[in-house]
């Protein structure tokens, strides 16, 4: 085929539908979607919170002082940028290694944070299929192991992952505030970790 053969084409955007490519799922699938979305990312900062709280209230051997300060600005900053898997590790690593942590199922919450993780990889990173006549929607979303996401996916389903993320949030808060600690950010009780400009 020669260059001049060649019949060459562009979208005509003027002529695609309003909120296109997502018009054809109701709002309350897209309002159900954003919620999930929004939980997690309070989720990702509930647990940066947590790390922050767990590692700066440990105590040291005076010998220790010098070499856990120096790890631990990289490990704060590092919770604020570092994606839900990585946080999820990062806040098992010091709940089981904190000396006064009361939690005793944090290997079956830590499971619970992995497994609410993939969700929320699908969930978020998925490009939505147009849904059946139920309103269900099957994302297409392959995983780095080539795992195929087969699941269609309806409000119900995407409220039930909402409440469950909102769960694990209140769980990760517990292993704080368990300790007789404030957890950081808020104005509940305890003992408090970091003043709080916006509640005084």
């Amino acid at each position: 085929m020669s260059e001049h053969d060649i019949k060459r084409f562009l979208i005509a955007q003027e002529q695609l539908p309003d909120n296109f490519p997502t018009h054809r799922h109701h709002s309350k699938f897209w309002e159900s979607l954003g919620r999930v979305v929004g939980t997690f990312g309070f989720l990702e900062e509930v647990l940066g919170r947590a790390i922050f709280a767990l590692s700066s209230t440990r105590t040291y051997e005076e010998d220790e002082i010098d070499s856990a300060y120096e790890k631990w600005l990289p490990k704060l900053e590092r919770s604020l940028y570092d994606q839900l898997g990585g946080l999820i590790d990062s806040f098992g690593k010091e709940v089981r290694e904190h000396p006064k942590s009361t939690i005793t199922d944090i290997d079956d919450l830590v499971t619970d944070l992995k497994e609410a993780s993939k969700l929320r990889n699908v969930l978020c990173h998925g490009s939505w299929r147009p849904p059946d006549d139920s309103g269900a929607s099957e994302p297409l979303f392959v995983n780095r192991q080539l795992e195929i996401f087969d699941t269609k996916v309806d409000c119900a389903f995407l409220n039930q992952v909402q409440m469950d993320a909102a769960r694990l949030a209140c769980s990760v808060i517990n292993t704080v505030t368990h300790m007789g600690f404030q957890f950081p950010g808020s104005s509940g009780p305890g003992v408090e970790i970091w003043k709080n400009k916006k509640t005084q």
